[in-house]
């Protein structure tokens, strides 16, 4: 019984964060977007409008909940539950400290990358479902968008497990936190230090694993369907895409998946490639008590801070780029950011092999 009790108190616990990062999030973003086009953003409910995200949600959960008359009701209905678990269970097998991961799992990287696609399914039953032209035409796009950017997603991540040598992203973050640096020989005596520090992410271990993240973060922006990707949503031409009819809980729970997938993805490239919860600082002389990374206090220190950068580099992005048209979408995954991802993939094998 104690069991069932902790795995409710684990998955309430992520439900709750996922709540809470949407909702300051949303604001962040609205104040970010406000900075950039030289406006204030919201100012009125609550100390320069801290509390009108907060407002929004409230006014979004009273709403009716409008069945359209030609839908089907099976598909639309459960089409955002989906969307959301699929995200919701993306975040398992996420380690956020040492010792503090929901699921210990030895497959992990390949779990959340299998988990996170049925997302696709589900945007296609809610653009189907509907059966309103717009809402189609944006599930198509979004499903299309999504299989081809999975590719270059792939090969980045295969290109770091191979480095690691596991699929276990707790591993994975462990591999990060030593580096061995071998002396000189002298007099046949090798003098190995371990440090731990920046030099010990996978992109500084193996430099090549830079450019596989910095594919991995522009595919990450089309999975998330966040701009210049955002096409499946263009307010512009679809009116909000595949979730157009969708109104009041289930428009909140598509719209909460979205925010959960940002804070995924940038957790799953942090843990790959920029170290995970392992400080930045060198484990070294009087720095090792202000690096301590055994804590859990600090691995969830740094790896929030890690990722709420990402997160961060993610808005700035989506309010400075203009979207993309679905020809020069698809001309980038596939023949820019696929064949760049194979390549590094390639190196990471020679990298092993010889080195």
């Amino acid at each position: 019984m104690n069991f069932y009790l902790l795995y409710f108190l684990v998955a309430f616990t992520i439900f709750g964060f996922i709540a809470v990062f949407s909702l300051f999030s949303v604001y962040a973003e609205r104040k970010v977007s406000a900075f950039m086009q030289d406006r204030l953003g919201p100012m009125e409910v609550g100390k320069y409008g801290w509390l009108q995200t907060a407002a929004d949600i409230l006014k979004l959960i009273q709403k009716e909940y409008i069945l359209p008359a030609l839908a089907d009701k099976v598909l639309f209905t459960i089409a955002p539950v989906i969307i959301f678990v699929a995200v919701y269970l993306g975040f398992v097998a996420l380690p956020w400290a040492p010792g503090l991961v929901p699921a210990t799992m030895n497959l992990g990287v390949f779990y959340v990358f299998a988990i996170i696609s049925i997302e696709a399914l589900g945007i296609l039953m809610a653009g189907w479902g509907s059966n309103n032209k717009y809402s189609l035409l944006g599930a198509v796009r979004s499903v299309a968008q999504m299989v081809s950017y999975e590719i270059p997603i792939g090969f980045a991540i295969i290109s770091a497990v191979m480095i690691s040598q596991t699929l276990d992203l707790q591993i994975i973050n462990y591999n990060q936190g030593i580096l061995a640096i071998d002396a000189v020989k002298f007099l046949g005596f090798v003098d190995v230090t371990k440090i731990g520090g920046i030099l010990a992410w996978n992109v500084f271990q193996a430099p090549h694993l830079l450019v596989a993240y910095v594919i991995y973060f522009i595919a990450s922006l089309a999975e998330c369907n966040r701009a210049p990707f955002d096409l499946p949503e263009a307010e512009s031409e679809l009116i909000g895409g595949f979730h157009t009819e969708y109104t009041g809980l289930r428009f909140a729970f598509i719209f909460l998946a979205e925010y959960a997938m940002m804070f995924l993805v940038a957790m799953l490239g942090v843990t790959l490639f920029l170290g995970g919860w392992n400080t930045p600082l060198p484990n070294v002389g009087s720095l090792q008590l202000a690096t301590y990374t055994t804590g859990v206090f600090w691995g969830i220190f740094w790896i929030m801070t890690k990722c709420l950068t990402v997160v961060g580099i993610q808005m700035w992005i989506r309010w400075t780029l203009p979207r993309l048209r679905v020809d020069q979408l698809m001309t980038l995954c596939w023949k820019i950011l696929t064949p760049l991802a194979f390549l590094c993939l390639v190196i990471s094998g020679l990298w092993k092999l010889l080195l």
